[in-house]
């Protein structure tokens, strides 16, 4: 009985021990989606200064044809995934590594994917697609911004190559504490409708603006600053998903957690008690037979 109760002992320790470490993450993960939901909403002005630029360029100038991939690549797609390199976030992985390849296999051609952590590079691998590179997760809200650039430089050499001619970006977007959805962006070719859409946004004040360089220069500059606003937003939108999904996830094992401390301290209570009550019967049975052997002499020397 005594090592029973040891045992009990040990593992309300333990679980005590676990719910503490799953409020500190918990905590973690929320204070983890402010943070990414700051860094898209402090990104958005800046996103609309780079967009007017891009509007002067392209109304000021020809057509120019910016990023145009070799004919060779016509019939290719190149595609980045974003997921995670940590569990405990559900169906997260398996939820976009799934949508991704349900959009590329409805698209024709040779796909080359890139994956943005461990997790959801191994969930396209198990749905048969062939990886082109993977990057490390960011951890951050600062590191967001080198695995842009890394992500930037290792695209932009294959699409020079003429690997591919389309690029899409795949990731979870961030809808509430307890929802995300897998969501889809063609960044390149950059088509007639962005380029429309882009002419028709107004200047802000009565002066009209001018470049001062190379215009095709600056349109280049400035298309390349569009791309990583796109893929920095994208990977903002996936971290806040992941600590979303975290959160739930935790929200999950805490109750999970504390309906279980509430059993073993049951259990304990219960079996404590049988061992007080059994402690308490051999008392008073061996106080009773101590009694009958104390008077059962002296009965006999009275007669």
């Amino acid at each position: 009985m005594s090592d029973t109760l040891a045992s009990l002992r040990r593992k309300m320790h333990g679980a005590q021990k676990l719910e503490g470490v799953v409020r500190t993450m918990k905590a973690m993960a929320a204070s983890s989606i402010g943070q990414y939901e700051a860094a898209v909403r402090a990104l958005g002005e800046y996103e609309r200064c780079v967009e007017l630029g891009l509007g002067v360029c392209l109304r000021a100038e020809r057509p120019i044809c910016v990023n145009e991939p070799p004919r060779r690549a016509a019939a290719s797609v190149g595609a980045i995934v974003f997921g995670s390199d940590q569990g405990l976030v559900g169906r997260f992985n398996e939820v976009i590594a799934d949508f991704a390849k349900k959009t590329l296999d409805a698209i024709a051609g040779r796909k080359t994917v890139w994956a943005v952590g461990e997790r959801v590079e191994q969930h396209l691998k198990d749905a048969g697609m062939a990886l082109a590179g993977q990057f490390t997760v960011p951890s951050s809200v600062a590191a967001i911004t080198p695995l842009v650039g890394r992500i930037q430089v290792e695209t932009e050499a294959h699409h020079a190559k003429g690997e591919y001619s389309q690029l899409y970006v795949f990731h979870n977007r961030f809808e509430s504490a307890t929802l995300f959805e897998p969501v889809s962006q063609r960044l390149l070719p950059l088509d007639a409708q962005w380029r429309e859409r882009l002419t028709r946004l107004r200047w802000p004040s009565a002066k009209l603006p001018e470049t001062l360089s190379d215009p095709e220069a600056t349109l280049t500059a400035l298309v390349r600053e569009y791309l990583f606003i796109s893929l920095y937003k994208a990977c903002a939108e996936s971290l806040a998903s992941e600590n979303g999904s975290r959160l739930v996830a935790m929200q999950r094992a805490e109750k999970n957690i504390q309906t279980l401390s509430a059993a073993l301290r049951q259990t304990f209570y219960r079996l404590r008690q049988s061992s007080i009550d059994e402690e308490l019967f051999d008392v008073i049975a061996g106080f009773n037979a101590l009694s009958d052997r104390t008077r059962l002499p002296r009965y006999e020397t009275h007669d």
